[in-house]
C-alpha cells in the first residue's frame, strides 16, 4: 500500500505536466508578424543579440525566440513554486 501512494504522486505531477505541454505556443518558422496576431501583444520585447540576431518575446505562459523575424522556439513556463518558510 505504501507503494501506491507515491506512484499516484507521480502520475498526478506527470498529468500536470503533459497538460501544461499541452497548452498552444508558436511553432518553428512562424514569423513575428503571425505570432503578434496569434497570441497578441508580447508582455516583453528584450533586444536583439548577437549574430544572427537572436530576439525574445515574453508572453504570460511562454518565451517566443526568434532568429532575425522568424520563430526558432517557444518555451512554456514552469510553474513557481512557493519559497519553504524561514526556519525559526
Amino acid at each position: 500500500m505504501r507503494l501506491s501512494i507515491p506512484l499516484l504522486t507521480l502520475a498526478l505531477c506527470s498529468s500536470a505536466l503533459h497538460a501544461q505541454a499541452a497548452e498552444p505556443v508558436p511553432t518553428r518558422g512562424q514569423s513575428m508578424q503571425t505570432v503578434l496576431q496569434q497570441y497578441g501583444e508580447p508582455q516583453e520585447r528584450l533586444a536583439a543579440v548577437g549574430k544572427p540576431p537572436i530576439t525574445r518575446w515574453v508572453y504570460p505562459g511562454f518565451t517566443v525566440y526568434f532568429e532575425r523575424r522568424w520563430t526558432i522556439h517557444a518555451v512554456p513556463h514552469r510553474p513557481r513554486h512557493a519559497a519553504p518558510p524561514a526556519a525559526h
